[in-house]
């Protein structure tokens, strides 16, 4: 996969579909890289021009000292899409992912054709347990967390029938950086989109898992009262529903992008 310079930084991305079609950015969450995304694109990449990336501080991108914030984290997606020259994309982002989404739409909404936001939030949590997480990385590494994370990630009854579909995600989170997940970590604790939001104007669908601990319900709720017209679709998984329910997951994103 190739790597450019953005922004002051190396971005590792991969590109699917043809030259010519509309271009698609997909956005990956906190403690994952861009192969959270090989479910959806072979059938995405029929029809999108479809640009993956690692976030900062994620996969083979770049993991510079933190901490980052979301007008760095935005920066780097406006600066891939200058050195790509794409001035105006669909963007899907989950999570963090959707949270860079929620920064571009408000900070440069002519390059937002379409959006959308899964298994995120406007705002994610409260300070002390984004602390209380840099500092168990930073102490003993990403292994420290997996437990949890994979807890919170998917439902019981998916983590007991389909490993084959979570060891691979262990994996991402295992060789993320403990440096660039802490740096991220710092990004969503500081920011607080929820009264900014009402001013987007890209089309909007949100996400939402039916049984997400990680980011609720109520917050893809939350995000679709504000944002003028926002379409919302709730699914039945927790919080990577595009790896817990991809079947679903792809049609209602498909049918959003078909516009």
């Amino acid at each position: 996969m190739p790597t450019l310079e953005a922004n002051g930084i190396n971005i590792n991305y991969r590109i699917d579909g043809a030259d010519d079609a509309p271009p698609l950015v997909l956005s990956n969450s906190l403690g994952t890289n861009l192969h959270m995304w090989d479910n959806q694109v072979p059938e995405l990449a029929k029809r999108f021009r479809v640009i993956r990336y690692d976030t900062r501080g994620h996969g083979k991108t770049d993991a510079p000292h933190g901490p980052y914030t979301f007008a760095q984290l935005g920066e780097d997606a406006i600066a891939l899409l200058d050195a790509l020259k794409l001035p105006r994309v669909r963007f899907c982002g989950l999570s963090m992912g959707g949270m860079i989404g929620m920064w571009l739409a408000r900070h440069a909404p002519s390059r937002i054709e379409r959006l959308v936001l899964c298994n995120t939030a406007a705002k994610f949590g409260m300070p002390e347990i984004w602390n209380q997480r840099i500092a168990t990385v930073r102490a003993s590494g990403m292994k420290a967390i997996t437990g949890s994370v994979i807890e919170r990630w998917f439902t019981k009854d998916f983590r007991e029938s389909s490993p084959q579909e979570i060891d691979p995600i262990v994996e991402m989170l295992h060789t993320t950086k403990a440096e660039g997940y802490a740096g991220n970590c710092a990004a969503i604790r500081d920011v607080d989109q929820r009264w900014p939001i009402s001013g987007i104007t890209a089309p909007t669908l949100v996400i939402g898992g039916k049984h997400d601990p990680a980011t609720p319900y109520e917050a893809a709720e939350l995000i679709a009262s504000r944002i003028p017209g926002a379409k919302l679709v709730g699914l039945d998984a927790a919080h990577l529903s595009n790896i817990e329910q991809p079947e679903t997951f792809s049609r209602a994103l498909n049918d959003f992008l078909k516009g």
